[in-house]
């Protein structure tokens, strides 16, 4: 099986990129942008299959697993297999993907296998938002998102300037997010310092990277950053990172509108991704009406039978 495996780097999102958008997936990880950022706490490889498919391979808790092939709908079916193959008869393990999308596992029927156990991941469920009401904070269910932001717009008069940011913008960046850090403390999650090390080297590479990024300075100071990428085929924003000065009240608020407003002014989805099972983050994306969840999936082969 000819699958050659390698780290990827900054370098290789300009070979994956054509191979993404290519059938209905609406979870962060169709883009290509999500599997760079946390390539260090899933110690993530991938290999191109029949310069048709994108494989993974990723590594964490002592454990492999793979994710969905990167492909078009009608060939998911010979590629997820070959994933299959590939772990039982090259690595000598059982196959598993930690986080596969729900029309995949439609697509594939695994829910009706006999050969696999399908387990929904609850917590890791992508929030989805109507872009139009993102955009707007119209309505009674977003009344006190548009009454933060009209404090900040009054408080802050004259003292803010939202920006798209560059690479040239990266020591403001890292200075925010040093700051940032430190106002979590030592009592944080392990996956917080990988993220912020992720975007340490996207920052890096952005010259190079398929990316949109913003900010808003207060008084010439960095005080929120944000980070998206595109979905064609969903018509959908992927909000991957968004962080702000918690107690500018606001802040929040003003940063997802107006990220919206200049770089994804005609999606009609917005992806914000998970909450991590962290009910903070939960009450927070569940306060902003979605309009429902991309649900992710463990995907664990049964019976499975090392080879001698």
């Amino acid at each position: 099986m000819n699958l050659k495996f390698k780290p990827i780097e900054a370098g290789d999102l300009a070979v994956l990129e054509p191979y993404y958008c290519k059938r209905p997936n609406k979870t962060c990880d169709s883009v290509p942008l999500d599997s760079f950022l946390w390539k260090d706490y899933y110690q993530v490889q991938f290999a191109v299959s029949d310069e048709k498919a994108v494989q993974w391979l990723m590594h964490e808790d002592g454990n492999w697993q793979s994710a969905m092939p990167i492909c078009c709908e009608e060939d998911l079916p010979h590629y997820f297999y070959e994933m299959v193959d590939y772990f039982n008869k090259v690595m000598g393990v059982p196959f598993k993907i930690n986080l596969a999308d729900e029309e995949a596992v439609e697509y594939l029927h695994l829910k009706e296998s006999r050969d696999f156990d399908v387990i929904e991941m609850t917590d890791l469920k992508d929030y989805l938002y109507d872009g139009n009401a993102m955009r707007s904070l119209s309505g009674k269910k977003l009344h006190k998102k548009k009454n933060h932001l009209n404090s900040f717009l009054k408080e802050y008069d004259g003292h803010y300037e939202y920006r798209r940011l560059a690479c040239s913008d990266r020591d403001d960046v890292w200075t925010f997010l040093d700051q940032w850090r430190e106002q979590k403390g030592e009592q944080v999650e392990k996956h917080l310092d990988y993220e912020v090390r992720g975007i340490h080297d996207i920052l890096k590479n952005c010259g190079t990277i398929p990316v949109r990024m913003a900010g808003v300075f207060i008084d010439e100071k960095l005080e929120a950053f944000t980070m998206g990428s595109y979905n064609p085929y969903e018509n959908m924003a992927v909000i991957h990172i968004e962080k702000a000065n918690a107690e500018i009240r606001g802040l929040y608020q003003f940063i997802n509108q107006q990220f919206l407003i200049h770089e994804f002014p005609d999606a009609a989805l917005i992806n914000r991704e998970d909450d991590m099972g962290e009910e903070g983050l939960r009450r927070a994306k569940e306060s902003y009406n979605p309009i429902r969840y991309a649900r992710k999936y463990m995907i664990v082969q049964k019976n499975f039978q090392a080879q001698d």
